[in-house]
């Protein structure tokens, strides 16, 4: 656990969190992610009702098909960069 901290930290410091959730964001809209993930949460909640299901029970049920539906070639992409900036550090 302190290593994925001080990892985390290193990020934050250097401003690459920022930057790896701005690419991120980016690459799951223009791959279609996001728009799954609506069509996801609206058939869920049509399913369900509206009334009979609240936002925690909606995110719990969406979040580990949302992260089965990430594309490999995004994964692979992040992870690279990842490792390039570490790689850059040492």
């Amino acid at each position: 656990m302190l290593y994925k901290t001080s990892i985390e930290q290193s990020l934050i410091l250097s401003g690459e969190k920022d930057r790896f959730k701005e690419l991120l964001r980016t690459r799951l809209t223009e791959c279609g992610w996001r728009d799954q993930i609506q069509m996801l949460c609206r058939q869920i909640v049509k399913e369900r009702g509206v009334q009979n299901i609240t936002a925690d029970e909606l995110i719990g049920e969406v979040t580990a098909k949302g992260r089965a539906l990430v594309p490999d070639a995004v994964k692979k992409e992040l992870l690279q960069k990842i490792k390039a900036h570490f790689s850059q550090d040492m």
